[in-house]
């Protein structure tokens, strides 16, 4: 297969007009590629995943007119895959367990170092506060772990690249700064309590199993994929091609998410919206 991607919902509330956007643009470069289009469940989040909410997506994913292979893959069904690439880094002395609260983090975040952005694409970024000066040994514990960034950097003895057939939202163009990861991400976790692994590293051992070629996302994720690569090139998995889109947003500029259920998919239905309607409303 030349061109393989996938569309990757979280079933925690109703599709919106951005996840329309992202699902048809990606379905459509896959049909004019005659490649395929994958559709996976992000339901490594059980707290909040809904059987209902799941079955919404298919429905209206259906009602879009977009079709997939089946089986469809649910990463709460891939545990042990994130949990042998998550051993493979703490062998490599790449991970440590971290006991810090969100509370916690956000109490020594709160006076970063000048000029030191607060926020990065893991939420608040980390202040290293459990980052030990030599690697721990012996077995991986079951306990919340995270990336030291400085060591993995030390590992990648190439510039980090990757090919952008869209851009980011500043215009990038897929070249990773090792310095501005240290600042800008910081130690990212990899492992969270309840959930066997992160999003971050669940996204990227699904795309290298299910030969994804094509990653195509908005660009509110763009500042994610230098995480992404960067544990693609740690894990010895192929980095795809990513096309990151623009935004769907309201009247006043502000991009959609899953609270703006006025922008549901199923709102549009129940008001006699066709799929066409949809694709103007989104300009597809």
């Amino acid at each position: 297969m030349n061109f393989a991607t996938r569309f990757a919902p979280s079933p925690t509330g109703p599709l919106h007009l951005g996840h329309a956007y992202s699902a048809l643009l990606a379905h459509d470069m896959a049909k004019a590629a005659n490649g395929a289009f994958h559709l996976r469940i992000d339901d490594i989040d059980q707290s909040r995943s809904r059987k209902s909410w799941e079955a919404q997506i298919f429905d209206d994913l259906a009602w879009l007119g977009i079709d997939w292979p089946q089986p469809v893959w649910r990463q709460s069904e891939r545990l042990p895959t994130y949990r042998k690439a998550l051993e493979q880094l703490w062998n490599r002395g790449l991970l440590y367990p971290c006991s810090c609260t969100r509370a916690d983090i956000r109490a020594a975040a709160s006076a970063p170092q000048e000029g030191a952005p607060l926020h990065g694409p893991d939420g608040l970024i980390y202040p290293g506060t459990c980052r030990p000066d030599t690697p721990p040994t012996g077995p991986m514990p079951d306990t919340p772990l995270r990336l030291d960034m400085r060591r993995a950097l030390a590992e990648v003895d190439s510039p980090i690249t990757f090919e952008e057939t869209g851009t980011g939202p500043s215009g990038e163009t897929g070249h990773i700064v090792p310095a501005d990861m240290i600042t800008n991400v910081g130690d990212v976790a990899l492992a969270r309590p309840g959930m066997g692994a992160s999003y971050h590293l669940s996204i990227v051992c699904d795309d290298a199993d299910q030969a994804i070629t094509h990653v195509i996302r908005g660009q509110d994720l763009y500042s994610a994929t230098q995480i992404h690569v960067l544990l693609q090139r740690l894990l010895d998995l192929p980095t795809p091609t990513y096309h990151h889109h623009r935004l769907i947003r309201d009247e006043h500029g502000k991009r959609l998410a899953k609270r703006d259920d006025a922008r549901a998919i199923a709102t549009y239905r129940d008001e006699g919206k066709t799929p066409a309607d949809i694709r103007a409303i989104v300009g597809l």
